[in-house]
């Protein structure tokens, strides 16, 4: 277990008019970086810390049902009531097991979910909906019904500690996520949007209000289940690397990027290459598996980066249409004062051949996911301060931040509760 530092960042929903939300920023030193927004469920209201996750759809929070595994006490859970738990038969169930159907022994069964992430940690819950209670920025306050997991069987095999937040805001692609559900309801677009800035501080946006002019837009891959890329090539320096057609995950709920193993072993290949008579040796740290150590200590990435070269990704679908990557976008330095590779082999990581942007990779940069035009797009921006609005919005900016760690997930039907099930009904 780390140090960990708060700070703020803003969330930011825009409906006829403008709402602003203060998220706590959480770093766990030289291990694993979160951030989080806080949300006022139920009635009385009560706030809760949540990860904001683009790489899932079911927002989930830690639930008093008892719970197994959780790691808030008992008073910062929250406690469901029996009238607001979803019944199998509700469309709100169907959404959450899409495109697949819940499976129910009679349609008045609870829905019940599971989550199974890619580090092999899971979530086990029941699915419920409650007021969500969000203020605009006149000072009105609106209080839409939304459903989400209350979740009650948590496992966090490792190898990172688990974050200090009491669940994850689900922003994906998906019919259950938050985004979704405010869009049926008429209050947004379909847009999300993140700027993080490497010196510290944010914001996250809904709805197309802050999406900026001159930005390089990407068509999603049609389909998907993620917010995944069209086919890309890989280059190194500038140089081609042979890699193509290589679809990428864009995901906020991972810290670092992940490639599969034969690009990963490719692109370690030509970092090694590269670093030949370049006075760097390869050292071992407990931070990340591939590091290196100079002839002094480093304090920043900005003492090594010349030492590196750019990778870019060129998506051929597009024209002109890249991700440049430069050594900023996926090094670190560690606690030892050693350089380390912020991209890790995602096949060892379970991931499969899925390969993942994490916000390693993404700061300083405004990304926006456009679900209704199907669209993935960023650009180079200030993200210290927040766009088109006026100085006293942006007093709330405040260091340092921390992005939340979390490998892309796997979303699973779960097979619905039986009374001869070891699923506790609530």
């Amino acid at each position: 277990m780390g140090v960990w530092f708060h700070g703020d960042i803003v969330f930011v929903l825009f409906l006829t008019e403008i709402f602003v939300m203060i998220v706590k920023s959480w770093e766990f030193v030289f291990c694993c970086r979160y951030y989080s927004i806080s949300l006022t469920i139920g009635q009385p209201p009560k706030v809760f810390e949540f990860d904001i996750d683009t790489g899932s759809d079911l927002t989930w929070v830690q639930c008093d049902a008892p719970c197994t595994g959780c790691t808030k006490p008992v008073d910062h859970l929250y406690k469901p009531a029996k009238h607001i738990i979803v019944s199998c038969d509700h469309p709100s169930c169907g959404a959450v097991h899409f495109p697949e159907s819940p499976r129910c022994e009679t349609p008045d069964d609870q829905c019940d979910f599971e989550v199974d992430y890619a580090d092999h940690g899971s979530v086990l819950g029941v699915v419920v909906t409650d007021f969500f209670s969000l203020r605009l920025m006149n000072g009105s306050l609106i209080t839409p019904h939304l459903t989400f997991g209350c979740a009650y069987d948590l496992k966090n095999p490792g190898p990172y500690p688990p974050p200090p937040t009491a669940g994850v805001l689900g922003l994906g692609n998906g019919k259950a996520s938050i985004l979704s559900q405010l869009q049926n309801f008429d209050f947004t677009r379909n847009v999300v949007g993140h700027c993080l800035s490497g010196k510290g501080g944010g914001f996250l946006f809904l709805g197309d209000d802050l999406v900026p002019s001159g930005i390089d837009w990407m068509p999603m891959s049609a389909d998907a289940k993620h917010y995944l890329s069209s086919p890309a090539e890989l280059f190194f320096g500038g140089k081609p690397t042979g890699i193509k057609d290589l679809k990428v995950v864009f995901d906020s709920g991972s810290s670092y990027t992940y490639f599969s193993f034969r690009v990963y072993e490719a692109v370690l290949d030509l970092l090694r290459r590269g670093l030949n008579g370049k006075p760097l040796d390869t050292v071992q740290d407990k931070a990340l598996p591939i590091c290196w150590k100079g002839t002094k200590r480093f304090k920043s990435v900005h003492d090594v980066k010349n030492y590196f070269s750019t990778l870019t990704l060129s998506f051929t679908k597009t024209r002109n249409i890249k991700l440049e990557l430069q050594p900023e976008a996926y090094l670190i330095v560690t606690e030892h004062g050693n350089a380390c590779l912020g991209i890790l082999n995602g096949t060892e990581a379970g991931l499969d051949d899925l390969d993942i942007i994490g916000d390693i990779s993404l700061l300083d940069k405004t990304v926006i996911y456009d679900n209704e035009k199907q669209q993935i797009g960023w650009v180079s921006a200030n993200c210290d301060r927040l766009p088109k609005l006026d100085s006293t919005h942006n007093d709330v900016f405040q260091q340092p931040y921390a992005t939340n760690f979390g490998i892309l997930e796997e979303n699973y039907p779960a097979k619905q509760a039986s009374s001869n099930s070891n699923i506790r009904e609530l």
